[in-house]
This record gives C-alpha cells, sequence and structure tokens, in this order.
C-alpha cells in the first residue's frame, strides 16, 4: 500500500511537472507569434517610410539644385557689382584727388601720399585694361604732378631746416667730446624729428613709386652747401675773434675745455736773456709784412689762421659723421655711399685747397730763404696725421679719389717741411759774412737766435719733424720706426744745425778787426747757445748723438775768454815788473829812468782809458758771464796796477805827478766796473 502511493506521488508529481512545461511552451509559442508579427508591422512601417523618404527625395533635390543655382547667379551678380564699383572707383580717382594733389603735400604728408596711392592703382589698371582711355591721361598727368609736389616738397623742406651750425657749437663739440655727459645726440640738432620722418617717408615713396633718384642729388647738394658753409662760418668766427678777446666757446665747454692737442702756440718773442733789449733784426717768422711798417698783432694772426684750419679740419670729421648717420635714415642703403661722397665734396676741396695754399705759400716763403713759413706747416701736419684715422673711417666706401686727398696733402706738407729743413740747414752754414749785418756790440747774432728758436719750435713737433727727416732721406715715414730711431734722427739734425752754426760764428768773427771784439762775440753766441740747450729739451736730444755737447760749448766759451783777455796785454803789460829798469833806493834817478817811468805811467794810463771806452759800448748780456769777465779783469789789471803803483808811485820822477799818477787802485776798479754798460 505504500509503495502504491509512493508511486502514485512520483506520477502525479511529474504530470504537473509537464503540464508546467507545456504551458511554459505554449507560451513561448504565443511570444513568438506576437514577436514575428510585431516584426511583420515594423517592416510594413520601414518599407512604407521608405517609400515615403524615396518620394521626398525626388522632390527636395530638384528644389536643392535649383536653390544652390540661384545662390551662384546672386555671387556673380554681388561680384560683378563689386567689381563694378572697383572698376567706376578708379574713373572717380581723378575728381576725389585733384584738389589734395594741387594742393600739394605740405602740412598732411600721409593724407597726400594715401592719394598717389589711389593714383598709382588707378594707372596701372587703365594700363592693363584700357589703355586708349581718356581717364589713363587725366590720372598719368595727376601722378606725375603730384610726384613734382613730393621733390618739391622734399627739396623744400630741406632748404627750410637746413641751416648752417653756429661756430660755438661746433667748437663745443670738437672740444668737449666724452667730458659733457649729458649732450644729445648731434645728428638730431641738424633736422627736427618730424621732418626727419617726412624726408623718410617722401624717400621711401620717390624709390619705390617714383622711379626717379633725382631727390638725392637735391639732398647731397643742399646738405653739402649747409657743409660748406657750417666750415665757412667757423673760419670767420676764428678771423672776427683773432685781434679781439671774443669767446670762441660757449659757457658749457669755456671751463672744461681741454687744449687742443694737435696745435700749441707758436713762441713769437725773441729776447737775449739778461739783455735789457731786443735783439736787431726780424725774428724768424716776422714774414707778414716788412712794407707795412711793425707787424703789430700779425703774429697772433698767423696763430688764429693756423688755428682755424686746424678746428676746420677737425669740425669736418665730426660734421661728416654725423651727415652719414643722418643720411642712412633718408637715402636708399646701396645709394648711401655715392651721395655721401658727392656730398662731402665741396667741404673737402675747400679744406684741401686752403692746405696746399698753406704749402704753396711756405714754398714761395722757402724760395726767398724766409724758413719761418714752415712752422706753420708743423702744427696743421701733425693734426692732420693724428686725424687721419679718422679721416680714413669717415670716407670709407667713398671713391678712391676722395680718399687720396688727404694723404696726398700730407706727402706734399712733409716734402715741402722736408726741403725747408734741409734749406734751412744750409742757409746757416752759408750765411754771408757781411760787416752791416754785424752787431757792432759784439752780442749774439740775429742767426744764432733764429736758429735757436727754429730748433726750440721741433721741440713741440718732434714726431712731425722725424717723418720729414726719414723722407727726406728714405723716403719713407718715420711712423714705420721707433721712438729711439726718430729721436736720432732729431739729434742728428740739430747737431747739424750747431755744427753748421759753430762754423759760420767762427766765419763771421773774422768779419771784426779787433780780434777781442770777435771773442767777445763768439763767447756771446756759444753762452747763448748753452743756456737755451740747458733750458730746453733741446740738450737732451743733442746728448743722443753727442754726450757732452755742454761741456764742449763750456770749453768754446772759456776759450774766448782767454782771447779777450789778451787784449788787456797792452794796458798790463806796459807796467809789468819784468818791464821795468832796476832803480837802487836812495839814489838819483836818471833822465833816461824818469822817462821810462813816464812812459810807463802814461801807456797804462793810455790803454786803459782806450779799452774803456771802447768795451764800455760791447755788449754781454748775460749777466752772469758779465760779472765773472769784471772779475777776472780786475784781478788781473789791479793786482799788476797796484804794485806798479806802489813802487813808482812815490818816486820823483816828475814834477807834474797829475799828469802821469791819474788813477788810484780803486777809480781802476769803478773804471773796469762799467764796461759793457753804455748808461754807465
Amino acid at each position: 500500500m505504500i509503495l502504491t502511493e509512493d508511486a502514485s506521488d512520483r506520477k502525479r508529481h511529474i504530470e504537473e511537472k509537464l503540464q508546467q512545461e507545456q504551458e511554459t511552451l505554449s507560451f513561448i509559442r504565443e511570444s513568438l507569434e506576437k514577436s514575428d508579427q510585431l516584426t511583420k508591422n515594423m517592416v510594413s512601417i520601414l518599407s512604407s517610410f521608405e517609400s515615403r523618404l524615396m518620394q521626398l527625395e525626388n522632390s527636395i533635390i530638384p528644389v536643392h539644385k535649383q536653390t544652390e543655382n540661384l545662390q551662384r547667379l546672386q555671387d556673380n551678380v554681388e561680384k560683378t557689382l563689386s567689381c563694378l564699383d572697383h572698376v567706376i572707383s578708379y574713373y572717380h580717382v581723378a575728381k576725389d584727388t585733384e584738389k589734395i594733389i594741387k594742393e600739394g603735400p605740405a602740412g598732411r604728408l600721409e593724407e597726400y601720399l594715401n592719394c598717389m596711392a589711389k593714383i598709382q592703382k588707378a594707372v596701372e589698371y587703365f594700363q592693363d585694361n584700357n589703355p586708349d582711355s581718356p581717364e589713363l591721361n587725366r590720372v598719368k598727368f595727376l601722378f606725375e604732378k603730384g610726384k613734382e609736389s613730393l621733390e618739391s616738397e622734399f627739396r623744400n623742406l630741406l632748404t627750410r631746416h637746413c641751416k648752417a651750425v653756429p661756430p660755438v657749437i661746433i667748437l663745443d663739440l670738437i672740444a668737449g667730446d666724452d667730458e659733457i655727459e649729458t649732450a644729445e645726440d648731434p645728428a638730431l640738432n641738424l633736422l627736427p624729428e618730424n621732418i626727419l620722418q617726412d624726408l623718410t617717408c617722401i624717400s621711401m615713396w620717390l624709390v619705390e613709386y617714383g622711379r626717379n633718384l633725382d631727390f638725392m642729388n637735391v639732398y647731397y647738394q643742399i646738405r653739402s652747401n649747409q657743409l660748406d658753409r657750417t666750415i665757412k662760418g667757423l673760419k670767420e668766427h676764428f678771423r672776427k675773434n683773432s685781434s679781439s678777446s671774443g669767446v670762441l666757446y660757449s659757457p658749457a665747454i669755456q671751463n672744461k675745455r681741454k687744449d687742443t692737442p694737435s696745435k700749441k702756440a707758436i713762441k713769437r718773442p725773441v729776447f737775449i736773456p739778461g739783455h735789457d733789449h731786443e735783439l736787431r733784426g726780424k725774428h724768424l717768422s716776422d714774414t707778414l709784412n716788412e712794407k707795412h711798417g711793425p707787424a703789430v698783432g700779425k703774429e697772433d694772426i698767423l696763430d688764429s689762421e693756423i688755428d682755424s684750419y686746424i678746428h676746420c679740419v677737425s669740425a669736418f670729421v665730426k660734421l661728416a659723421q654725423i651727415e652719414y648717420q643722418l643720411l642712412t635714415g633718408i637715402i636708399p642703403e646701396h645709394h648711401q655711399k655715392k651721395t655721401f661722397d658727392s656730398l662731402i665734396q665741396e667741404a673737402l676741396d675747400g679744406l684741401m685747397v686752403e692746405g696746399e695754399s698753406i704749402v704753396s705759400t711756405a714754398r714761395r716763403a722757402i724760395m726767398r730763404h724766409d724758413y719761418s713759413a714752415v712752422l706753420t706747416i708743423f702744427p696743421i701736419l701733425k693734426h692732420l696725421k693724428q686725424m687721419k684715422q679718422e679721416f680714413d673711417q669717415v670716407l670709407q666706401g667713398t671713391a678712391a679719389s676722395t680718399k687720396n686727398k688727404l694723404p696726398v696733402l700730407i706727402t706734399s706738407m712733409e716734402t715741402t717741411g722736408a726741403k725747408a729743413l734741409e734749406e734751412f740747414a744750409d742757409s746757416i752754414k752759408n750765411d754771408p759774412d757781411k760787416e752791416y749785418n754785424m752787431p757792432k756790440d759784439g752780442t749774439v747774432h740775429e742767426l744764432t737766435s733764429n736758429a735757436i728758436l727754429f730748433l726750440q719750435q721741433l721741440l713741440d713737433f718732434q714726431e712731425t719733424a722725424s717723418a720729414m727727416l726719414a723722407s727726406q732721406e728714405t723716403g719713407s715715414s718715420t711712423s714705420t720706426y721707433n721712438f729711439e730711431f726718430s729721436r736720432r734722427l732729431l739729434s742728428n739734425y740739430i747737431c747739424k744745425i750747431l755744427g753748421n752754426l759753430q762754423l759760420n760764428l767762427h766765419s763771421k768773427a773774422k768779419v771784426y778787426e779787433d780780434t777781442a771784439l770777435g771773442a767777445v762775440f763768439l763767447l756771446n753766441n756759444f753762452n747763448y747757445i748753452l743756456k737755451s740747450l740747458e733750458k730746453s729739451e733741446l740738450i737732451q736730444l743733442v746728448a743722443v748723438t753727442q754726450k757732452n755737447a755742454d761741456k764742449t760749448y763750456k770749453g768754446h766759451i772759456d776759450e774766448q775768454l782767454h782771447i779777450y783777455q789778451r787784449s788787456w796785454g797792452k794796458v798790463t803789460s806796459p807796467i809789468n815788473e819784468s818791464n821795468m829798469p832796476a832803480i837802487q833806493p836812495g839814489t838819483k834817478l836818471k833822465d833816461k829812468e824818469r822817462q821810462a817811468i813816464k812812459d810807463r805811467f802814461k801807456a797804462f794810463n793810455d790803454g786803459l782809458e782806450e779799452l774803456c771806452k771802447i768795451q764800455k759800448s760791447w755788449a754781454i748780456p748775460d749777466k752772469e758771464q758779465r760779472d765773472k769777465i769784471r772779475r777776472a779783469q780786475k784781478e788781473n789789471v789791479t793786482g799788476v796796477y797796484s804794485n806798479f803803483w806802489q813802487k813808482y808811485a812815490n818816486v820823483p820822477f816828475t814834477k807834474n805827478t797829475e799828469k802821469y799818477i791819474k788813477y788810484r787802485v780803486e777809480q781802476v776798479e769803478d773804471m773796469i766796473e762799467k764796461l759793457f754798460d753804455t748808461s754807465a
């Protein structure tokens, strides 16, 4: 029974499961059927949508194409209208711009250039599209008119604003250099900034559109004239102030300026040391005029002319540098060097002509044997050499003929200077021995003072003089040699001058009939030479080739002193004890002995009076030498006379004692003390 119930339960359970599964299958079947139905419905819907889309597409595409065509047509119309407006605008350019073009660019350059740009485009349009149009001629005319107006404005701006730079400002520029830290860029002072900008704009337009470079000729002509006027104004400034106390520099520079390194004042006064009158004869540099009376102030004028030329050279270099800076902002780069070359020619040629004139004047003076003229060349040549490097930098890129102008002038000055130095040495040697040309009092000869002064001038220009001497000997400049070689060259030349001078002085001394006066003459000249050498650097230069020159001259002076002292033999010889007869004390003098004593006293008196009278008018300018000679003569003469006087003054050799014993020893000393003094 139990088994039967279990089997029945399992069967029932199985049946229930089968029934559930059948229900599940039935549900799935129904779901599938519904899904198929839905799919069919969806497919039907999609098919209907596709059909409608195809119908829509078939309707829209033609409309789209038509719209696209219409848009294209509209764009073409707009472009055509725009082109027509653009073309029509070219026909209005002449009318729109004519008034502005005729009125010119003054005061409205930017607007004017915009009008010119429109005209330029109109010209290009008509040339390309309608060359036969009358409008082409009209805009061409306006373009040419506008270009001429721009060129005229360029010229007017330059002419109106280019003014000569005041001389005081130029001198400040030269003298100040780096000393004035607040100084503005001088290039900005030549033209106002707004004018410079206008010139630059016009220049750029003329180069790009004008296709005419004539404005560059206008530029260099106007600026060249301004540069030349500035240099000439500086010369005139020096000329006006040469004989007055006019202010050369502005107050900003007056207390700060450094001495011009290239030029030292040439020493003019020539006095014999210790003498109370000026040397006879004209000074070496007194060549300005012999016919117009005393040359008062002419040496100062000569110095001013030299100073003026030196400053003008410096001014040219500074101004040329500034001009080039100004030019680079206005003139196209590939035309700058040529324009600059043309711009500086007038001023540069003026300086070179003036330099050659100085050289020519020196040559003519040298032909007249006036060698002082070479002194004007020395400071100028020294300055030109100092400025040559700056010259070369400024003229870099200019024509070879422009670059060579300064070297040619330097060579010309060196050649002339070398010739003058050589001929001066010969003139010292060959100066004629004329009695009328000899100082009556035996003082320093004009030739000596001139020669020494000339040599002293060389001290300020040793390098320059050495270059001249080197060019004379080797044809080259001393700049290729060292300092010692240059000093040796100059030392040799100075020694040559001194040697020639010594030979000539010995020859001149023979002109004097009185040997003693000849000795005084040589003593004065040798002493003057020695003192002059010792008071300057000349003695150091002479010592380069002659170690003991001072001792040599002292020996010459002592030699002439001894010769002079021998002239007093006619005074001391008669009263020399060796020439007197022996007289026994207490014995009566014989007539012959009395006469011998009389003759000795008379010979001494006559000789003393004669020499004192003659030599009183002689001159020994140097007080030290004068006192030395007087002391020596006192010792020599009074020593002998004192012995003679003590021995014979109380001897009864005459009744007329005052006739023979005229002078006491003290009186003789007083007479000798008055030698070489015409006022005594």
